[in-house]
């Protein structure tokens, strides 16, 4: 009996290795940034930043560092491989007041099918409707422009032991700017693992890789000329190494404390830690802290969790202080609907 824990041990260590790796060396340039100055110096090279923006007031509320503990529907945005470790279907619904009168919706849903589960998520930012300006006519010529972002992702999750999980999201991104459009397919790769040592586990992903995008469309200059050629750049992709566990963990109360490793291709490497606390599994407060990261730092929130007659709800609060930009504020809202199983 040993020897069979100790090898399925060993293989789930392995298959979790592996994939790591494989990740790992997909994210042109994550090896580079061992250094926090080099990661420094690429601030501001990649397109595409509204994938960066964290949806779901829960990841959002502990900092971020929901990557090891993606264990409801969230885990769409943060961890695919998480949509595996439970049995619910749903729908997850996100609204964050963004900068500059700028808002961002998300929407997802996920399905069972076994040890499998298969997810779609659709995020979208945009702007009201501007004025287009140029030198001569600072007051607008009449016309207006629009920026908008779109991101539509589909996701898959299985386990494939009772300890190891693997994801994956496929997305179509679209970012408008005026006349110029940039489109392209990235994709996130995710594992979670288990360790078997109480609630102990810790995950890997990279986010958003894939080819460069370059705009699309053409710019009216002045004395009639055309701009139709512009540069390319990489998507925002990020490396990320989670770790979680449970310091306390009864029929009464909860805490959940998880720390996280941040590797971006456009900016140096950071630290998130986080916390969760549940009361009854009713009442949550949640509080996080992002390090080696210049204009984010604490975040908190709450939510409560609320049974009705067809599903389970659970809607959540989050605010992070972004210095100078002020405050974000997120409000989230699951639908968990029990299977014949629960």
């Amino acid at each position: 009996m040993m020897l069979n824990l100790n090898y399925s041990m060993y293989r789930n260590l392995k298959i979790l290795l592996i994939t790591s790796i494989i990740a790992f060396l997909s994210c042109s340039n994550v090896y580079s940034q061992l250094l926090p100055n080099l990661g420094g110096q690429r601030t501001g090279t990649a397109a595409l930043q509204f994938l960066k923006i964290g949806n779901g007031a829960r990841g959002t509320g502990m900092g971020e560092t929901f990557t090891a503990v993606a264990d409801d529907i969230s885990a769409l945005y943060y961890n695919p491989a998480g949509l595996s470790l439970f049995k619910e279907n749903g729908l997850t619904f996100s609204h964050t007041e963004w900068f500059v009168d700028t808002r961002l919706e998300y929407f997802g849903g996920v399905y069972h099918l076994g040890s499998n589960a298969i997810g779609v998520s659709v995020t979208s930012l945009r702007t009201e409707d501007m004025k287009v300006t140029t030198e001569f006519q600072p007051e607008g010529t009449g016309d207006y422009f629009r920026f908008s972002d779109i991101a539509i992702g589909l996701s898959f999750s299985r386990k494939m032991t009772s300890q190891f999980s693997f994801g994956a999201t496929v997305k179509y991104v679209e970012e408008t700017l005026g006349e110029l459009k940039m489109r392209t397919v990235l994709g996130d790769l995710a594992t979670y693992y288990m360790t078997g040592l109480g609630t102990t586990r810790f995950a890997v992903m990279i986010s958003n890789f894939g080819g460069q995008v370059t705009p699309t469309g053409s710019v009216n200059l002045l004395e009639g000329r055309v701009a139709n050629s512009f540069q390319s750049f990489p998507p925002p992709t990020l490396f990320k190494i989670g770790f979680a566990f449970e310091p306390l963990l009864t029929q009464t109360n909860r805490i959940t404390a998880s720390a996280q490793l941040n590797s971006p291709n456009d900016n140096k490497e950071n630290i998130n830690i986080g916390a969760e606390y549940a009361y009854k599994d009713f009442l949550f407060l949640r509080a996080g802290y992002k390090f080696n990261v210049d204009a984010e730092n604490f975040s908190f929130g709450a939510g409560l969790k609320v049974p009705i007659s067809f599903a389970r709800a659970n809607l959540d609060y989050s605010m992070a202080n972004f210095g100078d930009l002020g405050l974000a504020h997120r409000l989230s809202l699951n639908v968990m609907f029990p299977t014949k199983k629960d």
